[in-house]
């Protein structure tokens, strides 16, 4: 099609005597690999068909027939493993323009031993490449081919190799080794096909080069099933967004003056330490002794649906106050068995101590807790504060000693564009962490107190609009197509109060949210590491 209109442009005031020695294209300039033998045989015969088409169509734009008959050439598709090939074997890089391709999606924790193992191979063994998602293999070993070169390559791939732990680790060798630099680029996207069963997946597509250009697109979506829109950009990185190249790395501690996170607490209990509503009623009815031991358990689902779980939490409990409950011996005496007949050496170690949870990481003083997963369909994560009464589940993150101030911007658009770009996924569904999100978020610098102020007081806003419905869950309050025009409309005017605190200006949009944080993140790494 792109020859055609190149033709169509070249004769548009004459008439060219002869479509055969006007044509440029054939099938032998293409080729392939193909894992299957099948579908590798099916790929030439629909070169010869697509030919014929082109054929036809250029026939009708020149008014001469023409037909490429007898079938002399052929698309050379391989049967073959694309990691495992020398793709030289396939055609010399130096006789080569092109890269696409659509590398199988298969994630890093369903993979088998022999693609993992292909995987690190690739990586030369670097620390964290067993982690990454097969698909990565394929962008490496282009990178590798087209050193060099003038090559352009482009793949389909899932969105993970922009998210996450795993970017720093695919884009690091990427951009500083192999010299490559990002051309364009499709932003997250919901894509399917007409494959029996299919299911949709959020992809991204990248094409890079081992040059630079002057000319980089960025394609953006208002909603992961829109359409695309096209803008300019000085700098693609490999989060897809128009900033410098950075490499978002695990943090011990935040870049910038944060309270620190903690994740929560860790039964390993097999069920013994935990009760339903009912489950705890009944038990006290039993052990009427053990009702100041039982405390609230919160995890992930129980606070975003309202829901209520119990433990038994027996860190401070006295051994002879334990003595004098034997329907808590009998719990104590489940975790023990439970613990000695795991297969984990370190949950047999903690055999030893059948009262205590095996990760204690419960906060002494009130905290805001951070839910570790969250619907991609949310506006803002859901946040709150709790008492250092509520147990926190290990499915939950904690900040202890956080005030309104660090809650109102962490429940902001500026830090949810920021989780949305860096952190990592479950399905599709926001995976917060500790060291990639939350340590590497750049808080606003420096914000005097009228800035600290005006957050504080919209965020104890959003909490007052909260109350207002009172039968409602943070699910119920936070789904966007039900979520009340009182809360959205507050969490809007919190957004204007974050914002101010990083710059006099309002953000336009997410995209200039991120551009202006990843800048701030280089400058604190750079205030942190001078």
């Amino acid at each position: 099609l792109l020859e055609i209109e190149i033709l169509r442009y070249q004769f548009k005031n004459q008439i060219a005597t002869s479509i055969e020695s006007i044509i440029w294209l054939d099938v032998d300039q293409f080729f392939g690999i193909e894992f299957e033998e099948f579908p590798a045989r099916i790929a030439e015969v629909a070169m010869w068909l697509i030919d014929h088409q082109m054929n036809m169509q250029i026939s009708s734009e020149f008014g001469q027939y023409f037909i490429r008959l007898p079938l002399k050439k052929s698309a050379r598709i391989l049967h073959a493993d694309a990691l495992e090939l020398d793709w030289n074997e396939l055609i010399n890089k130096n006789e080569l323009s092109y890269i696409i391709g659509n590398p199988p999606f298969i994630g890093a924790k369903i993979m088998t031993a022999k693609q993992r193992g292909q995987i690190v191979k690739i990586f030369e063994s670097s620390p964290g490449s067993g982690t990454l998602d097969y698909v990565s293999g394929w962008y490496v070993k282009a990178a590798k081919y087209i050193h060099g070169t003038t090559i352009k390559v482009a793949f389909v791939s899932t969105n993970s190799i922009v998210q996450g732990e795993q970017t720093s680790l695919l884009w690091k060798p990427i951009i500083e080794r192999y010299e490559a630099k990002i051309h364009f680029a499709h932003r997250t996207f919901k894509w399917s096909n007409e494959a029996k069963g299919n299911a949709g997946v959020y992809c991204v597509i990248i094409g890079f080069a081992n040059f630079d250009t002057n000319s980089k697109k960025l394609y953006e979506y208002e909603n992961v099933r829109g359409e695309a829109h096209e803008v300019n950009a000085k700098n693609i990185n490999p989060y897809l967004v128009d900033a410098k190249d950075i490499f978002i790395s695990k943090q011990s501690k935040a870049i910038s003056l944060a309270p620190k996170m903690f994740k929560g607490s860790q039964p390993t209990d097999g069920g013994n330490f935990l009760f339903t509503e009912d489950e705890k009623n009944k038990f006290l009815i039993l052990e009427p002794l053990a009702e100041k031991y039982i405390k609230p358990l919160i995890s992930a689902h129980e606070f975003l649906n309202g829901e209520r779980r119990y433990c038994l939490w027996l860190a401070q409990a006295q051994p002879d106050e334990i003595s004098r409950m034997p329907h808590v011996l009998s719990r104590i005496r489940g975790v023990k068995d439970m613990r000695l007949k795991s297969t984990k050496p370190a949950t047999v170690a903690w055999a030893a101590y059948p009262t205590l949870f095996t990760e204690n990481r419960q906060p002494k003083t009130d905290y805001i807790l951070v839910p570790s997963h969250s619907s991609e369909n949310r506006t803002y994560i859901p946040m709150g504060f709790m008492t250092s009464n509520d147990i926190l589940n290990n499915s939950c993150l904690s900040i202890p000693n956080a005030n309104h101030y660090h809650f109102g911007v962490l429940m902001s658009s500026m830090h949810m564009a920021w989780v949305k770009t860096v952190c990592g996924r479950l399905k599709s569904d926001f995976r917060y962490s500790k060291e990639i999100v939350y340590n590497n978020f750049p808080w606003p610098y420096s914000p005097n107190a009228k800035q600290v102020k005006a957050i504080e007081n919209k965020a104890l806003k959003v909490l007052e609009v909260r109350t207002l419905f009172k039968t409602s869950t943070l699910a119920d309050l936070y789904n966007p197509l039900t979520m009340p025009m009182e809360l959205l409309n507050a969490h809007r005017e919190l957004d204007k109060a974050v914002d101010l605190a990083y710059r006099p200006q309002l953000f336009l949009n997410e995209i200039k949210r991120l551009e202006f944080l990843f800048e701030l993140h280089r400058q604190y790494l750079a205030t942190n590491n001078p």
